[in-house]
């Protein structure tokens, strides 16, 4: 029998077949047909036509016509798949309680440890593949387990609409090739920016869903294997984007021009020059010095002060002063 997902058993089934088949019968007919008595063909009668899916005559003995089927079993196949639904929706609901009640239970669950290059280089692979909406990417030099270019999990989650904002340090850019696999990332659609200095490598998914190292090792393809740890929904989760958070803020934007060059990594774009004022000014910003004390020192008025440091902020493309400071070393401005 097959319309037990409607809500309909074996027995009534049965009926509602002899019913189709015949065009319309009694219940003494019904009996007949199927093996069962009369009494008990009645009242599977009665249940078809309070489930719609069979009326009958006012006459004596009444007989019964069965509802076509696309009448009488759609809306019960409707609700019965609705009800499915629901009751998927909230196997899913059930099934993210019971793995956060594991996780705050169990340490094992939050994080998970990879070892070697190759585990690693799949778990990024696939984290990436089923990120929905945000890529956040701490990228060093020297690589462990994706050469600078080979990343194309990265590309296809940016045509997908999955956001990437990636955070390069200075000696990232000494990669053979590095500079072009970046501007082509950023061509892309990629959010590129660049510091000095990166505490660690990490990967993040949608928030949800980290990897970085827990130990050093494995650089340049090195055959030693890199021990790394994927992390969870976590205290320790939330700390890692935090991390991220506080360098994104800090760091130089960096674009690519027509030409295919890369600005903002290294300055050889050629800054407009500073006048020897706003050099003795900058000096005195990156020494700390208020900029109260810098217009005493420099006679300057405090407004014209902030001027030409808002002016050296545009020359640079910093959005904060230590921006800015970190942009003038880069540039030979001290």
């Amino acid at each position: 029998m097959t319309l037990e997902a409607a809500g309909v058993s074996d027995v009534e089934e049965s009926v509602y077949r002899v019913l189709v088949n015949t065009g319309r019968a009694t219940a003494v007919d019904v009996a007949r047909r199927t093996g069962l008595n009369e009494a008990e063909c009645a009242r599977i009668l009665y249940m078809l036509t309070s489930k719609g899916m069979a009326n009958h005559t006012d006459g004596i003995p009444r007989y019964f016509r069965a509802t076509p089927p696309d009448v009488a079993l759609l809306p019960l196949l409707k609700r019965s798949a609705d009800a499915l639904d629901l009751a998927r929706a909230e196997a899913t609901s059930l099934l993210e309680v019971y793995r956060d009640t594991v996780r705050r239970q169990d340490a094992g669950q939050l994080i998970e440890v990879i070892t070697g290059a190759e585990a690693l280089r799949q778990h990024l692979r696939q984290i990436q593949a089923s990120a929905h909406d945000e890529m956040l990417w701490f990228c060093k030099a020297q690589y462990v387990a994706m050469p600078s270019g080979s990343n194309t999990a990265e590309f296809e989650a940016l045509e997908r609409g999955v956001q990437y904002r990636v955070l390069y340090e200075k000696a990232f850019f000494d990669d053979e090739g590095a500079v072009d696999n970046v501007v082509a990332g950023v061509r892309a659609g990629e959010i590129a920016r660049a510091v000095p200095h990166l505490p660690l490598r990490l990967a993040i998914a949608d928030r949800s869903i980290a990897i970085f190292p827990l130990v050093p090792g494995g650089p340049n393809g090195s055959p030693d294997e890199p021990t790394t740890a994927l992390v969870r929904d976590s205290n320790l989760l939330a700390a890692l984007i935090a991390l991220f958070e506080c360098y994104w803020e800090d760091a130089v934007p960096l674009g690519a021009d027509d030409t295919g060059a890369l600005s903002g990594a290294d300055g050889t774009n050629g800054p407009d020059p500073l006048s020897a004022t706003d050099r003795r000014l900058l000096a005195l910003l990156v020494a700390g010095v208020t900029d109260k004390a810098i217009a005493t020192q420099m006679a300057l008025s405090r407004r014209t002060v902030q001027r030409r440091i808002q002016h050296m902020m545009e020359l640079a493309g910093a959005a904060t002063r230590m921006q800015l400071a970190w942009h003038a070393a880069r540039r030979d401005w001290l």
